[in-house]
């Protein structure tokens, strides 16, 4: 079959209340130097079962859109099937993605994709004099759905109940977003014993006290939305701080809370959990070990997969006939750039 050319021409439009992230802020000074590197990805797909018909296949792509914080080039995808370049309207996201008949395919093939990412530090400085003005009408508008509710993260109930507690007699944004991530690092712990952990249910979260980043911050966004601040969720893959190229084995999940004068505030909980004596620093900024993939939760793709949306978007989704195909796998890895040692990447902050 003919190999897919490079796409080169990327759809350039976001959805209204991600331009929000546009917005240029006062930012607190960075100390720790961006990181380079080259990251691939071999997507494998397994030969599709007798009697099937059509496989289809979302492959994503990393973030670009409106994060300052990430620069992507050099995009390259090598398939042997056609393809072409998805875009999810409502939160800017985009894909590789391949519809390809069963009878166009008579075994397993790769699909390889590689970038030059180079990743800087997220650092927001959350001293406003004189106190912070009101939100506009039009970062309202900007930020609207990042108030509402997700499929496992209600701001009613339970969780709207646990926010009002842990906010009461609070009255600015940033104050009570604090209150909240002190809260959710003291009351939870990381780990990923049992089951239940790594679906990103805030109730679960809750009640059951642990799990891994998607529960730490799931719980955050739902108390956060609750008290009227509006949150998102991002999610991409961990670098390796101690090493310089190898595979990558793990996602990675983070937040990011909106106050007017000051713009949307990254968090990490989870890591904050993990390494305590960080935590001042992991409200309010977040270091350049990481890779962004996608924005947001309850995720449609376009076109439209046949399941319910996706929980979450940092690794492929393929259909075969309209249900989930599990036979996708994939090898991610990563080398950073060749640097003088005084400009070689560091673990701070991450």
């Amino acid at each position: 079959m003919k190999r897919s050319t490079v796409l080169t021409a990327l759809v350039s439009a976001v959805a209204l209340f991600a331009a929000a992230s546009r917005v240029t802020f006062p930012k607190a000074v960075s100390t720790i130097p961006p990181r380079s590197f080259e990251f691939t990805s071999i997507v494998h797909v397994v030969a599709m079962p007798p009697g099937s018909h059509e496989l289809r296949l979302w492959i994503p792509l990393p973030y670009q859109g409106t994060d300052a914080y990430q620069s992507i080039s050099g995009l390259r995808i090598e398939s042997p099937v056609p393809y072409r370049i998805g875009h999810e309207p409502v939160y800017g996201n985009r894909y590789a993605y391949i519809a390809v008949k069963a009878s166009r395919v008579r075994g397993p093939f790769d699909i390889r994709i590689s970038f030059h990412a180079r990743r800087f530090e997220h650092r927001v400085s959350l001293r406003q004099p004189g106190g912070l003005p009101p939100m506009s009408t039009e970062a309202r508008l900007q930020t609207a759905r990042y108030l509402r509710p997700d499929r496992l993260v209600p701001i009613n109930g339970q969780i709207g109940e646990l926010s009002a507690e842990q906010t009461q007699g609070v009255t600015q944004p940033i104050a009570k977003a604090r209150r909240i991530y002190d809260f959710v690092i003291a009351s939870m712990h990381y780990d990923h014993n049992g089951t239940g952990w790594g679906h990103g249910d805030a109730i679960w979260a809750c009640t059951a006290k642990h799990g891994n980043c998607t529960d730490f911050h799931s719980l955050f966004i739902g108390m956060a939305r609750a008290a009227g601040i509006p949150a998102r969720f991002e999610i991409g893959l961990q670098l390796p701080a101690d090493s310089h190229a190898g595979p990558i084995t793990s996602y990675h999940c983070w937040a990011e809370f909106y106050a007017s004068g000051t713009g949307w505030v990254p968090i990490d909980a989870s890591e904050a959990w993990k390494h305590k004596q960080k935590i001042n620093y992991f409200f309010g900024a977040i270091g350049v070990n990481r890779l962004m993939f996608s924005l947001g939760r309850d995720i449609t793709l376009v076109p439209a997969q046949k399941g319910p949306p996706l929980n979450y978007f940092v690794y492929p989704y393929a259909e075969l006939d309209g249900a989930p195909f599990s036979g996708v796998t994939y090898d991610d890895s990563f080398r950073d750039d060749a640097a003088p040692a005084h400009a070689a990447p560091t673990a701070q902050g991450n």
